[in-house]
């Protein structure tokens, strides 16, 4: 057997940190220095992402440096097993630092939880599951289990945040078969995906795909508009016998404005803008950008015809709509110019158009394209919030959790999403403790109905999640995992993000309770992570935050109150100041996008 790696070092240090004063582990005699061995339970959130075996030294070094009740070691020649038990009654020091591990050890899992999530969604990954060549002679594109003959040539098009890592994967798939490419991308994302060192979601030297950079902060500008105009060309001049593979993720609509003319792209910005000011709901906005786009709303599809059209779609809308994502160049649109005109009407702008948006608007189909218009037309969703989730709960499952997901599709004010998840948090602890099925249950369980009305989250149906809560085992702990979007007042001039935003506010929450759940609260350990899966959150450089019922009463000990910072939108200084910054969750950038991710971990201590 080849001798194992050593222990990695962030485990080693994360011990070290809550190490207490157990007695050395001793083994037994017998056993050859060469033997490999595992460990069970401690260091299992580390073995099962690193290495799951240890050599003699390694062993006992990790062992004797942790501070945690048990450890059982087993031997894999002998198999053999020896127990090691820290002193039966610690100080209040030594029991601080229990509790210390405790935490840091949910904080692992949250952080594996959600890293199993991001990684099941990011392109390499997802572009191998869904998209195969098979056969030489005659050649076969397989997506989803549907096969694609390739008669003739095999274009890529592509735009949206995530879809250099996804060309780059999808052309490594392709090979000689891919004639030619164009991907319209975020400007500068190459250079910060080679600073990050993320080489995999960089296309190779003599890549057959043209990478055009624009959209600078999310916006449509001039280069956004070029590489839009080489996607158009490149669709109008396929054949019947052509495929036309679309690349597409969350930020492709900026990067994928074409007008119609006369208009201009300074007179749709300037109509788009006007309707935001007034607020106009995204779903307006969107409607009006397709009706007056060439591409958009089903228009890159129709471009295309008569070539067989097949989209692998990255979905960072909550319910993955497919006429929404990317305004929905190769879907349908569900929208008419008579819904563009009683928008427009709606908010007092008919009467102030451009001439070149009425003489668009005068000449376009009174009705929605038909849905055979799009017979040569496949959408697939490949990566999704929902897919990131189901990830995320067989990993749960693995690591021991009782496990459950809300929703992936949470959506609705931070404050009131804030209080459901408290709400949550209370539920169960008092189920840990025993209390869940007394009055204080009865009372969280009906204001968890009553949020989950006012938020009126897609999908959810709290009275069957409550139930399905109820029947978990009880010897678990437990792990509620939920994902979406939600929206943030701005009401101050600080830096932060909709995640950090909403960790603070569930911090606080949990802070507020404990002085009425003090009973329940005080015997479960508790984490909550919520994190954007862009691993950017906000103008920051966190991707979100940990919080924990102890977080505010912390804060206040180091001079920072999480009140005042929540009241200037200023969640981003305060987990930067708070203990160094050690709460914020910090991934750089991960190529992908599914929106956000939130991890509930709660488990029952010894604690009275």
């Amino acid at each position: 057997m080849p001798a194992p790696q050593g222990p990695p070092q962030k485990a080693l240090s994360l011990l070290r940190r809550a190490s207490g004063s157990a007695a050395p582990l001793q083994l037994s005699s017998g056993h050859r220095a060469t033997d490999v061995y595992t460990l069970s339970p401690v260091v299992e959130p580390f073995c099962s992402q690193h290495n799951s075996t240890f050599s003699q030294p390694e062993l006992l070094q990790l062992a004797n440096e942790s501070s945690v009740t048990e450890v059982k070691v087993g031997c894999l020649r002998t198999r053999q097993c020896w127990q090691r038990v820290c002193k039966p009654t610690p100080s209040r020091a030594e029991q601080l630092s229990l509790a210390t591990l405790g935490s840091m050890s949910l904080r692992e899992h949250a952080l594996s939880l959600f890293r199993s999530a991001v990684g099941t969604v990011r392109p390499a990954p997802m572009l191998k599951r869904a998209l195969k060549l098979q056969g030489e002679g005659c050649p076969q594109l397989l997506v989803s289990s549907r096969a694609f003959p390739l008669k003739r040539d095999l274009y890529l098009v592509g735009f949206g945040k995530a879809v250099l890592g996804m060309a780059a994967a999808a052309e490594e798939i392709l090979g000689d078969h891919l004639v030619r490419g164009i991907i319209n991308v975020p400007l500068g994302i190459q250079e910060s995906l080679q600073r990050a060192g993320m080489q995999e979601m960089l296309l190779k030297p003599r890549s057959r795909i043209q990478v055009i950079e624009g959209a600078k902060n999310n916006l449509p500008d001039p280069e956004a508009l070029r590489g839009a105009s080489a996607i158009r060309e490149l669709a109008e001049g396929l054949t019947a016998d052509d495929l036309l593979l679309v690349l597409i993720s969350g930020g492709g609509s900026a990067l994928l404005p074409a007008p119609i003319p006369p208009i201009l792209l300074e007179e749709k910005e300037k109509l788009t803008k006007m309707l935001a000011s007034r607020g106009a709901a995204i779903q307006e906005l969107n409607a009006v950008r397709k009706i007056l786009s060439l591409l958009k709303g089903g228009g890159l599809a129709r471009l295309a015809y008569p070539a067989q059209v097949v989209s692998l779609i990255l979905s960072d809308v909550i319910g993955d709509p497919l006429d929404i994502i990317a305004s929905g160049p190769t879907a349908a649109s569900s929208h008419s110019v008579q819904d563009c005109l009683r928008i427009l009407a709606k908010y007092n702008l008919l009467h102030s158009l451009p001439s070149s948006v009425e003489a668009v608007l005068s000449s376009s189909p009174t009705k929605p394209a038909a849905a055979e218009d799009y017979s040569h037309v496949c959408n697939v969703i490949i990566g999704s919030n929902t897919l990131a989730l189901a990830e995320a709960k067989r990993h749960a499952e693995s690591l021991g959790y009782a496990t459950l997901v809300l929703s992936a599709a949470v959506c609705g004010d931070v404050g009131r999403v804030a209080v459901l998840y408290c709400q949550l948090i209370c539920l169960l602890c008092l189920r840990l403790a025993s209390l869940g099925e007394g009055p204080r249950g009865s009372e969280v369980k009906e204001n968890l109905l009553q949020l989950a009305a006012e938020l009126d989250i897609p999908g959810l149906n709290m009275a069957e999640f409550l139930q399905a809560l109820q029947g978990m085992e009880r010897r678990k702990p437990v792990c509620i995992l939920a994902g979406g979007e939600t929206t943030v007042q701005l009401q101050g001039t600080g830096k932060g993000g909709r995640n950090q935003e909403l960790a603070l506010r569930v911090g606080l929450g949990l802070h507020r309770a404990r002085g009425v759940e003090a009973s329940s609260l005080g015997r479960c350990d508790v984490v909550f992570l919520s994190g954007g899966t862009d691993g950017q959150d906000g103008p920051t450089d966190a991707a979100g935050a940990f919080c924990s019922p102890e977080l505010v009463a912390e804060a206040l000990q180091e001079g920072l109150d999480a009140e005042t910072f929540l009241s200037n939108n200023d969640s981003y200084a305060f987990f930067s100041h708070f203990q160094r910054g050690r709460h914020l969750l910090v991934t750089g950038l991960t190529g992908t996008n599914v929106m956000d991710i939130q991890v509930i971990l709660i488990r029952a201590t010894d604690r009275s």
